[in-house]
């Protein structure tokens, strides 16, 4: 069974979605601020979080920076601002899906459900075992990076990206190929911004904690790809 943290100052709006969720045998905690839903997941990660953005003391910004410091975990961004707020921030600040109230409780289960699925595609598309390279590791089963032995600190959809290209070498990913596979999104619908933005953002991670032997290149017009180069005396051509 599933957890899901609701991350809502509302009462109403916490239980609702609880009872729609329930209903659909998810196991559900709950949280009314930002510190409050940092402390939650220090006693138990959940398997994913319905984070509201206007929250007391944090708001959903903030907790989700300090989260993807430390934590791996699907979320979704919950949001009456819908007038305010351009829903691809929301997924460029590392969420998985954005919703805006009022919203149709139904709608909000089977965006958790299609998140999650997405979740575990990404996880099975990058394989069960480790991925081992010159000065870089990744562990689909653990969720870690290291780079020459150290962990670096990847947002879900980083991770997943990573990943995705790191088991195929030299394969050239499409930005619509990727977009699909991680987000479920097609070209209609997702904004290819999203992509490069977590794209940068994780090769700056990885650049500064020293990865030099493996490195993502980008194909202009196309997409990205993961090369590994042969040592070569720290040559870095």
């Amino acid at each position: 069974m599933a957890e899901i943290l609701i991350v809502d100052d509302d009462p109403g709006v916490v239980e609702l979605l609880s009872m729609y969720l329930r209903k659909s045998e998810f196991s559900v905690r709950s949280a009314d601020s930002g510190p409050a839903c940092l402390d939650a997941i220090d006693k138990r990660r959940p398997d994913l979080i319905l984070l509201d953005i206007m929250l007391p003391g944090m708001d959903g910004y903030e907790v989700l920076q300090t989260l993807k410091d430390k934590h791996s975990i699907p979320t979704i961004f919950v949001s009456a601002r819908d007038d305010e707020v351009d829903p691809i921030l929301g997924l460029e600040f590392g969420a998985d899906d954005y919703i805006t109230k009022p919203f149709n409780p139904r709608e909000v289960v089977a965006r958790v459900k299609a998140v999650l699925r997405r979740s575990a595609a990404a996880a099975a598309e990058a394989g069960t075992r480790p991925l081992r390279y010159p000065g870089f590791e990744l562990d689909p089963d653990t969720r870690e990076v290291r780079v020459k032995g150290t962990e670096v600190a990847l947002t879900p959809r980083e991770f997943d990206i990573v990943a995705l290209i790191a088991a195929r070498p030299r394969h050239v990913f499409s930005r619509p190929e990727i977009l699909q596979t991680i987000w479920g999104y097609d070209s209609d619908y997702g904004d290819y911004r999203t992509v490069d933005t977590h794209m940068k953002r994780a090769r700056q991670k990885l650049t500064q904690a020293g990865m030099e032997t493996c490195v993502i290149e980008t194909v202009w017009g196309t997409g990205y790809r993961f090369v590994v180069r042969e040592p070569q005396g720290g040559s870095g051509a």
